[in-house]
């Protein structure tokens, strides 16, 4: 075979060497591929075949989701990254740049949870009209599911109806 011939052919990962290379389940990256989050393509055999860069790509998704990140806003993401390529530093720098703000916004909220918790512990709910997590006669259903004032939608205001 000349050196022209064997350039040509693309070996490609194996299913079981890229779980192996990120510490997850085939089923896992069967999964990811469901989501469109990786494009493996076939071999003569009909085999998955996946390209190094998506060892970077998966291991982005397991950091993005440890962080919260739905798989369909992961997805969104990752559509800026190039399928023909490995992608460069400018590339991952984009994306970085887009779940920045996503990521401050999630510690400013964590840290106004953090602090209405504080005071919440402490209290003993001595104070039902300041308190956080209460909701008369569940005034807050309209701003939706959870602890709504503690999430930070606007209590009634005291005396108000």
């Amino acid at each position: 075979m000349s050196k022209n011939r064997r350039l040509a052919i693309r070996s490609g990962l194996t299913i079981g060497d890229l779980a192996a290379r990120t510490g997850l389940a085939v089923s896992a990256i069967r999964y990811y591929e469901a989501e469109g989050l990786v494009h493996p393509w076939r071999n003569a055999g009909g085999q998955r075949r996946f390209e190094r860069a998506d060892i970077r790509r998966l291991s982005f998704v397991m950091v993005a989701q440890k962080f919260g990140f739905t798989i369909a806003r992961i997805r969104e993401v990752m559509q800026g990254l190039p399928d023909q390529r490995t992608p460069t530093a400018a590339d991952w720098r984009r994306i970085s740049t887009g779940f920045r703000a996503d990521l401050d916004q999630q510690i400013a909220a964590l840290e106004q949870m953090r602090d209405k918790l504080d005071g919440c512990i402490g209290c003993g709910c001595l104070s039902m009209k300041a308190c956080t997590l209460y909701n008369e006669s569940d005034q807050a259903q309209h701003y939706g599911a959870g602890p709504r004032y503690l999430m930070g939608d606007p209590a009634p205001e005291a005396g108000a109806d």
